[in-house]
């Protein structure tokens, strides 16, 4: 039978099918009016909608079911009342902790009846630099201050003076400014491998670069068609990715990691890629372990998908383009690898730049016309603004120019240098300490820490009350250490991991004992399956940032320190 007589018998056979199921729609239709038919069919319709509507949101259908099920536990009287009694507990707890101040200091609520002279100003500048306790400068302190040195401190303080009233939503205006940030993208696409058509723009922080990533890809979606846009992301990807999926409408796809290198299982991932993927992402390094996802397997779903791919520098960037220079090389993590599509790097990081800086680079120009708002009908004119931001201070992008050419290669080399060579002394000194292990391969700055004995959190309070000031992380339970440059002074290094034997060597005494103060918050907050709760508490913590109110006498006592991980 030939190609065309075999066409003719399958065309046969489908014209039979059809006439079959014309005859059996007819059948179950007869004896029905049409008024029926018609009120039957809209009815099914709506029904198959809502039942669409249903089970394809942004949160899945499971987290919304588990939602539903504790709201209604917590209307139970007995059991909603003491639920409650002890949330107002744990919040009156914090705002103790977050709020206490100095004996005979208090809040000032309205301004002042007669301006203060600048004297004046700057004695109460004083007083409240001293309300924190944590020796940052001694490098006592888990990332937050990656140089703190005096020479650049008051090269920034001069250079963002010049510059405090620019502004480069008026580059013609300041065009100094537009220049600097149109160079300080350029040489950060230089870092990075970036070809002809590299290009990005500065922003506010590492959040505001992902969300500008995501947010070009949600809208490259939409032009593809895809209604209902997915970001495919390891686990330990930044919460900024969670952030970005609920204010673009996106959904947030979180792929599993390989439990023993804690980076992304490169095989669920390709498991996850549907038709509504808008963007794959992966981390160099991520956050909680420190460990670099294997960016060259991702790219290659990428390419072979071709789905825009995010590489989120935004921790390690200005340490990882320098480390082959420092002696120290890694498997390619940039734009020298096919399929990578944007990447952030903060320079307000290990850039050394004042907080307030970092940049979003694209590998061609076209990604980054997604990232454009444009209102060409405006009554004021047409605005277009390349980030979130419409005025942006320009005294911070002067700073941060100012910063990158006073350290050029060689100084960020060099700080590379002793960063990672500190860092590898803390992991090798960590390694070595009975009952505690470290997460994965760390390459970078960052050294986490856990143990199967003890609970990793008894360490972090042993720390905390021997002056440091560590991250602690969930799921699973962990420490870790951001290694900065003032880790890198002498002997600070060496004291921590000190620290760290000795006090592992006590707990390892009575390994079972509970762990008590912040520690036992944060190991319960992990096994509370209402995650409203948490979310509740975390609202009440940012309320407590915006407070006002001075804690009672009664509670001043209470005196502790807290900080959001």
């Amino acid at each position: 039978m030939d190609y065309w007589s075999a066409l003719e018998v399958y065309g046969e056979m489908l014209k039979l099918y059809l006439e079959q199921g014309r005859l059996l729609v007819n059948s179950s239709c007869k004896g029905l009016e049409p008024w029926q038919i018609i009120t039957a069919t809209v009815l099914s319709t709506l029904v198959l909608l809502w039942i669409k509507g249903l089970l394809f949101q942004q949160e899945s259908l499971k987290s919304r079911i588990k939602k539903q099920c504790f709201r209604m536990i917590r209307k139970i009287p007995f059991v909603g009342a003491t639920i409650q009694t002890q949330l107002n507990k744990a919040l009156d707890d914090m705002s103790v902790s977050l709020c206490t101040l100095k004996d005979g200091m208090s809040y000032i609520r309205s301004l002042p009846a007669q301006g203060l002279s600048q004297t004046e100003v700057l004695e109460c500048i004083k007083e409240y630099d001293t309300l924190g306790d944590a020796h940052w400068e001694k490098g006592r302190v888990s990332g937050a201050v990656y140089s703190g040195d005096r020479k650049l401190t008051n090269l920034l303080v001069k250079v963002y003076g010049d510059f405090a009233w620019s502004n480069p939503l008026h580059p013609d205006i300041f065009p100094g400014v537009r220049k600097m940030e149109a160079e300080v993208v350029r040489m950060t696409c230089s870092l990075f491998h970036g070809g002809p058509r590299s290009c990005g723009t500065v922003t506010s922080g590492g959040t505001e670069s992902i969300l500008m990533a995501c947010k070009a890809y949600r809208d490259m979606a939409y032009e593809r068609g895809i209604k209902h846009p997915e970001i495919l992301a390891p686990v330990s990807v930044h919460a900024a990715f969670d952030k970005a999926a609920h204010y673009f409408g996106m959904r947030l796809v979180h792929i599993p990691l390989d439990k023993k290198t804690m980076k992304v299982d490169v095989k669920a991932m390709k498991r996850a890629i549907s038709k509504n993927t808008a963007m794959l992402v992966c981390s160099a390094p991520q956050f909680p372990h420190g460990v670099i996802d294997p960016i060259q397997e991702v790219a290659q779903l990428a390419v072979k998908y071709n789905i825009p791919f995010h590489v989120d520098a935004c921790l390690g960037g200005f340490l990882i383009v320098f480390m082959a220079k420092a002696g120290y090389p890694l498997a390619p993590f940039d734009f020298q690898v096919k399929g990578v599509t944007s990447i952030s790097a903060d320079t307000h990081k290990y850039g050394y730049a004042p907080k307030g800086s970092s940049v979003i680079l694209y590998s061609d120009q076209k990604y980054r016309h997604y990232q454009y708002f444009v209102a060409p009908d405006w009554q004021g004119g047409i605005y277009a603004s390349p980030s979130v931001a419409g005025s942006r201070p320009g005294g911070i992008i002067a700073a941060c120019w100012a910063t990158m050419m006073h350290m050029g290669e060689d100084g960020y080399v060099e700080a590379t240098k002793k960063i990672i060579q500190t860092a590898r002394l803390i992991e090798a000194g960590c390694r070595k300490v009975d009952g505690l292990f470290v997460f994965g391969q760390p390459e970078v700055s960052v050294v986490a820490m856990g143990s199967e004995v003890f609970d990793i959190f008894r360490l972090s309070n042993a720390l905390t009350a021997k002056g440091w000031n560590l991250n602690t992380l969930q799921f699973p339970s962990s420490i870790h250490i951001c290694v900065t440059l003032l880790h890198t002074q002498p002997g600070v290094a060496e004291q921590f991991v000190s620290d760290v034997r000795e006090q592992v060597a006590i707990i390892m005494r009575n390994p079972k004992e509970k762990t008590t103060g912040m520690g036992a918050i944060y190991g319960m907050a992990q096994s509370i399956p209402d995650r409203s709760m948490v979310t509740e508490i975390s609202h009440g913590f940012l309320d407590c940032l915006y407070s006002t109110e001075a804690p009672s006498v009664e509670k001043n006592h209470m005196n502790g320190t807290s900080k959001p991980h």
